[in-house]
């Protein structure tokens, strides 16, 4: 019996007899020389030889092919599912012009700014076609970072934040389960996210209030500034423009509303008269709650998002923190309130519960030591505006984006 085992096969089938080779024994031998029917039977032993090896390589063959398939077909889809492969982050001095077309006699149809990010569509020559944002152009592949190069500027350039995926998660002042916990945080609030360790993301939730919160109840995302189109830029600039004038206005407000302080005094002193006439929050206190004036207040302060947040500042425009901010708000409708927010919490206005809310509102936050150490405004529909760091600005965010501690009404 022939030992398969023993059988060698060339690929190339004009020499597949020759390369057969197997273990023929002398008997066997002496009849193929004496018998025709030894030699048949040698034949139909080649034959079956032949053709069993042949499938079997084949066999093989068409496995290995199929093998080759699959990992080609693994490498094209990991090059495909890579989220940087066709990243591009502009390297420009400052900005860099998205022309419509590959050149530089063609409209300007956008900038994209040092650091912003964009999606490479297509490479024609030195040009780029991309898309950034609302834009869509080209741009020289000289101002640009592509592929693992611009990975290697998200660090740099690109702003973690951390989404809330549970109904309320614990801030923590360290990262482990039985660290103090400082506050709690709402289903879908959206926080900058300043570090990471193993299992946990340090968060900022406002200008003075870190923690910990466990990456098992978030959703992390990277984000990108991205272009901004000619349309947007105008858009922009006449914002910035329309928010200097309403500081301007506030500032000459504020000069008048002070000389008539002053003329009040006077006239106050020499008439021997104790009444005077102020705009002081323990009056303003004593008012009926206005909910039409709470509601211009709230949209006036509206008009300054995306305006910087400045430790100590009180300027809407230039920068203001969050008590100064409340104040240069209150102060452009003629309302003196104190300056920190905790001796805001303790004498503007009076208290209200929090379920009575309305716009116009003050709502206060404080740490896990007691301490009022945030507040904001309250706009109506759940949301507050407060300016609440040096990374995000004046910004809108939900009332109970933080534990609220209390709640008073100025109108």
């Amino acid at each position: 019996m022939i030992n398969s085992t023993t059988v060698k096969v060339s690929l190339c089938l004009s020499a597949a007899l020759v390369s057969l080779s197997f273990p023929v024994t002398a008997e066997a031998a002496k009849e193929t020389r004496t018998s025709d029917v030894g030699i048949a039977g040698i034949t139909q032993t080649l034959d079956l030889l032949y053709s069993t090896a042949s499938e079997q390589v084949i066999g093989e063959v068409e496995s290995l092919v199929l093998k080759s398939d699959e990992i080609s077909e693994k490498q094209t889809l990991t090059q495909v599912e890579s989220p940087y492969a066709n990243l591009g982050i502009s390297i420009a001095e400052n900005y860099v012009n998205i022309r419509k077309e590959p050149n530089t006699e063609s409209d300007v149809v956008g900038k994209l700014y040092k650091g912003c990010a964009t999606d490479i569509l297509a490479t024609e020559g030195e040009w780029v076609k991309i898309q950034s944002g609302k834009v869509n152009g080209y741009i020289n592949a000289e101002f640009l970072a592509i592929g693992e190069e611009a990975e290697g500027l998200i660090d740099d350039y690109a702003t973690k934040y951390a989404t809330i995926n549970t109904q309320t998660l614990f801030v923590r002042e360290k990262p482990n389960t039985e660290a103090t916990i400082t506050t709690m945080v709402p289903l879908g609030e959206t926080f900058l996210v300043l570090n990471e360790n193993e299992g946990w993301a340090k968060i900022m939730i406002d200008e003075e209030e870190t923690g910990f919160v466990s990456k098992d109840y978030i959703t992390m995302d990277v984000e990108f500034e991205y272009a901004v189109s000619i349309e947007e830029e105008q858009a922009k600039l006449a914002a910035e423009e329309a928010a200097r004038q309403a500081e301007a206005e506030r500032l000459v407000k504020l000069a008048e509303q002070q000389e008539a302080a002053r003329q009040a005094q006077a006239q106050s002193n020499s008439n021997n008269n104790t009444e005077k006439e102020t705009s002081s929050s323990e009056n303003i206190s004593s008012n009926p709650g206005n909910s039409s004036v709470g509601q211009e207040i709230a949209d006036y302060a509206v008009k300054f998002v995306g305006n910087p947040y400045v430790w100590g500042g009180t300027s809407l425009t230039n920068g203001a923190d969050c008590s100064g901010f409340v104040q240069s708000i209150y102060s452009h409708f003629g309302y003196g309130i104190t300056r920190t927010s905790r001796d805001q919490a303790a004498s503007a206005g009076r208290e209200v519960s929090i379920d009575s809310r309305q716009p116009g509102d003050l709502i206060f936050y404080r740490n896990s030591s007691g301490v009022v150490n945030h507040v904001a405004i309250y706009i109506g529909n759940n949301k507050v505006v407060h300016a609440s760091n040096a990374r995000e600005g004046i910004k809108i965010s939900s009332f109970n984006y933080r534990t609220p501690y209390k709640i008073r009404r100025i109108v």
